[in-house]
């Protein structure tokens, strides 16, 4: 069935055909009719489906349909992260590249002026993540009374990011009538409450069986050591000779550990997470798109939005603690029916993760012979590192002198009575220690609340 039978207008489906999509996705033949006749929309499909091209034809062909090009946006698209947001307005773009209407994404991590500015020049598409979104609304940047179709995508991570709230106080600034779209991955008891509440007479379109992971990936399990996981990740990926693989882990500072190793051992690798600056994020998955770094070692932050294409390898260095997430994690390849390859590395401590996740799948994962590779060096003990790494604790010993105001007591004039040494950290002293005027306006913090930005 090619795409104009679904009825869409031929300024999209040349759009399409410029991207070499002839036929629509078993989801899109079910969803942009449903759209495009007005209904609001429940659906769950898997990720890698073409669901974001799904309510994007949809709504660049209604917005299209108006002459009239108001500056405040007609279609409001929430994602989780950022990555996603970058992702859904690249494709919003180029769907409707022979429309006259206008995208605009918004979200944190960057400086919001130039997004104030670029709002102010009006947008008919909107794609931003929540926080960033209510910062524009508490500072009147953003005018949503116009919003005439909202779509919340991946919704099933926002709830699982924390977004429950921010989502309900963005509804409640856009008009009562208007289209709703939700689109998630997999489906929960929450995500029906949130239906509930948020749509109307909805059309339920369910294109696989919940949390179900893409049948087009491989999926392998190798048990090993906890400290031999890295040694067999970089045997796997020299023996294999693989080009591009994504590789989880569960926390920032584990992400950056991995990377530092693996390059250590010859294989160009960078991490990615919520601690890296947008910019370095950005510069990050463009060396991997474009194969520069064979390796991106990632945090959760990665598991929704990162569309590369015909990525062949995944591996779960650690299983995560979310079962759902193994779902989402495998999902980044495999994409738009190509094949790929999950690989999970478990550990015995993660052997009650690993049958969470195959009561999940309702199916047990291939366990794979580990294969012969040369195992890591145990970690250097304290002693030790210190005469590895000599230039090591020279660097740390200045750092520490620079820092520290020594010992002043060796300076006290005779007959005074010598002051206890100041040691180089404040916290280790209780408070208002030492002289009380100059100590008065030192180590003072900005309260929790003027430090804490939003991180979407």
């Amino acid at each position: 069935m090619p795409f104009a039978a679904l009825g869409l207008i031929p300024e999209l489906t040349r759009a399409l055909a410029d991207r070499g999509y002839t036929e629509p996705t078993p989801v899109q033949t079910r969803v942009i009719p449903e759209i495009l006749a007005g209904r609001d929309i429940l659906a769950g499909a898997q990720t890698g489906t073409g669901k974001t091209a799904g309510f994007t034809l949809p709504i660049l062909q209604h917005l299209g349909r108006s002459t009239h090009l108001p500056k405040a946006p007609r279609a409001l698209v929430l994602v989780p992260t950022r990555e996603l947001a970058a992702q859904v307005a690249d494709s919003v773009k180029s769907y409707g590249k022979y429309l006259k209407l206008r995208t605009l994404v918004v979200f944190g991590g960057v400086g919001i002026n130039p997004q104030i500015d670029a709002l102010r020049r009006g947008t008919d598409v909107l794609v931003a993540t929540p926080g960033r979104l209510l910062d524009h609304a508490q500072q009147r940047t953003v005018d949503l009374s116009k919003v005439e179709i909202l779509v919340l995508d991946e919704a099933d991570r926002m709830l699982d990011m924390g977004f429950i709230a921010d989502i309900r106080r963005v509804i409640k600034l856009l008009p009562p009538r208007r289209q709703n779209l939700l689109f998630s991955a997999t489906y929960s008891e929450d995500i029906r409450g949130l239906a509930q509440s948020l749509l109307r007479n909805p059309a339920e379109i369910e294109i696989a069986r919940r949390n179900a992971a893409v049948e087009t990936v491989e999926q392998r399990v190798y048990k090993v050591a906890k400290d031999q996981k890295r040694a067999l990740l970089s045997h796997l990926i020299a023996a294999g000779d693989w080009t591009q693989v994504l590789i989880f882990t569960r926390t920032k500072h584990g992400a950056n550990r991995l990377t530092k190793q693996l390059e250590q051992d010859g294989i160009q690798a960078a991490a990615i997470h919520g601690n890296k600056s947008q910019s370095a994020r950005t510069q990050a998955l463009a060396a991997f798109k474009q194969s520069k770094i064979r390796a991106l070692v990632a945090t959760e932050v990665a598991s929704r939005g990162l569309d590369i294409k015909e990525l062949p390898h995944v591996v779960n260095y650690e299983l995560p603690n979310v079962t759902e997430d193994y779902v989402h994690r495998i999902g980044r390849t495999g994409r738009a029916g190509a094949t790929g390859i999950a690989v999970s590395l478990v550990s015995s401590d993660e052997s009650g993760l690993l049958k969470d996740i195959e009561r999940l799948l309702r199916k047990p994962i291939r366990e794979y012979p580990v294969p012969t590779f040369k195992p890591a060096p145990p970690p250097l003990r304290e002693e030790q590192e210190r005469r590895a790494y000599p230039e090591r604790n020279r660097s740390q010993a200045a750092s520490r002198n620079r820092h520290s105001p020594g010992d002043r007591s060796a300076k006290a004039p005779s007959g005074q009575r010598h002051s206890k040494p100041r040691g180089p950290h404040k916290a280790d002293q209780p408070s208002g220690a030492g002289h009380p005027q100059r100590n008065q306006n030192r180590g003072r913090s900005r309260p929790a609340h003027a430090q804490r930005g939003r991180s979407s």
